[in-house]
């Protein structure tokens, strides 16, 4: 995978650019870091830069154009600077959503996979007493998961698909994502609290 891509420091401050709503930056840096985890966990630890940045900048059109997500994103990250094979990664998790751009590279698959399900786990969370991922167990999500109610937002039907694209069962992938989400649960937090 191509090397052309904006560092993490402007990555950042195009993501502060169009939003401004704390949750969606903490959204961001939450799949950014889930992004890196999974570049080392699957043998791409060399990108795992890229795959971060992908994930800081997925949602770069959700909070100002909500009707144009993944749309609008070219647009705005070309005149960032950002090279194309970024642009596809970000666009890829929008695949039979808004766009028509399918998740080809692992790394995309797991973008589709981990943006619905780290929204659902930030959620599980939320509700237990530590309100942190940290002594969260799969049963628990999965509980919360059968619940549609529960974070109803976050499709069940993207999160399968996307378990099924990256060719794990959906426990696998609700289990490697609690652990993705642990390894940068404090420093989100660090960051959020300092915005």
């Amino acid at each position: 995978m191509a090397k052309e891509h904006i560092n993490r420091e402007v990555a950042f401050e195009l993501l502060k650019k169009y939003n401004k709503e704390p949750f969606h930056i903490q959204h961001g840096l939450t799949v950014d870091g889930i992004m890196k985890w999974y570049a080392a966990e699957l043998g791409y630890a060399e990108d795992a830069e890229f795959w971060g940045i992908v994930g800081l900048l997925h949602d770069i059109d959700f909070e100002e154009y909500p009707e144009e997500h993944c749309i609008k994103a070219p647009e705005l990250l070309r005149e960032a600077g950002v090279g194309e094979d970024m642009i596809h990664a970000v666009c890829s998790h929008g695949y039979e959503l808004t766009v028509d751009i399918k998740p080809e590279h692992e790394m995309e698959k797991v973008l589709y996979a981990v943006d619905e399900l780290s929204g659902l786990i930030g959620a599980a969370a939320l509700m237990r007493p530590s309100k942190s991922v940290q002594d969260m167990e799969v049963k628990s999500v999965k509980k919360k998961y059968k619940s549609k109610g529960f974070a109803a937002g976050c499709s069940r039907e993207v999160i399968e698909r996307g378990a099924e694209l990256m060719g794990v069962s959906l426990e696998e992938l609700i289990g490697k994502t609690i652990l993705a989400m642990r390894s940068c649960e404090k420093e989100v937090a660090e960051v959020v609290e300092a915005l």
